[in-house]
């Protein structure tokens, strides 16, 4: 009798006004050998129309992806971090880029909160393209050039959908904070953040300290926040390494 061979499945969580689109570097350098899902988040792409909070959007992926290597960028890591701690049976391994598992002090949190629902009114008023034009120019995106098909994408994204994202599953959201919960993940998890961005580099090792001995660092050299959109070769590796 032959052997049948396990194909790895891998999962991709899109971050804050993005879709699947957005990782087609990633996926293109991942290689054929494994299977590749990219759902689009609720409020984004074609998931526009839905309105799910973190744990809610991690129990539909969690329920419609099955089990593999989950994979989340920014507010994709805050749900796939939510699925691993809610579904652990689902994660084969866990990568987290550019996350964080929440703001400790409750008037941070709630300043948050109220900064994320003035963006959401922000959107709602002037619309999808504006808003994108000065969410790409912070410090945060500096040196990204999104690829003409990520930016079309991301344009075709609504204001209802964003500000509802923006809602449901900000940073202020995740109140209490997850850190004291991590210290009972026990897939193994890469961490990894750009080397320029030094306040998810920091988080980082917050995130991979908390976790312990199945976490790791992985810094993505001369890169910043959206370290797989401007090094996707790099970070794609990261995501068919070892642990």
């Amino acid at each position: 009798m032959g052997t049948v061979r396990r194909v790895t499945r891998i999962v991709l969580l899109h971050g804050f006004t993005q879709t699947g689109v957005s990782w087609r570097p990633v996926v293109e350098r991942l290689g054929d050998d494994v299977e590749v899902a990219v759902p689009d988040l609720p409020g984004h792409g074609r998931a526009s129309d839905q309105r799910l909070d973190l744990a809610g959007t991690a129990a539909a992926v969690a329920a419609t992806a099955g089990r593999a290597i989950y994979v989340g960028y920014s507010m994709g890591g805050r749900v796939a971090l939510r699925l691993a701690l809610d579904h652990p049976d689902r994660v084969e391994r866990l990568v987290l880029v550019g996350a964080t598992a929440g703001i400790d002090d409750p008037a941070e949190r709630a300043a948050r909160r109220e900064a994320d629902e003035a963006l959401a009114r922000r959107i709602e008023a002037d619309g999808v393209e504006p808003f994108l034009a000065g969410w790409l120019a912070q410090p945060l995106f500096a040196g990204l050039t999104p690829a003409p098909d990520d930016l079309a994408a991301r344009r075709a994204n609504t204001a209802a959908g964003l500000a509802a994202s923006l809602r449901l599953c900000g940073t202020g959201t995740m109140d209490p904070p997850w850190w004291d919960g991590l210290g009972g993940l026990a897939a193994p998890t890469t961490v990894v953040a750009g080397e320029h961005d030094a306040r998810f580099r920091a988080l980082g090792e917050r995130l991979a300290g908390a976790i312990g001995g199945a976490a790791r660092v992985e810094v993505i050299a001369s890169t910043g926040h959206a370290c797989h959109l401007q090094d996707p070769a790099a970070v794609a590796r990261v995501i068919r390494a070892t642990p």
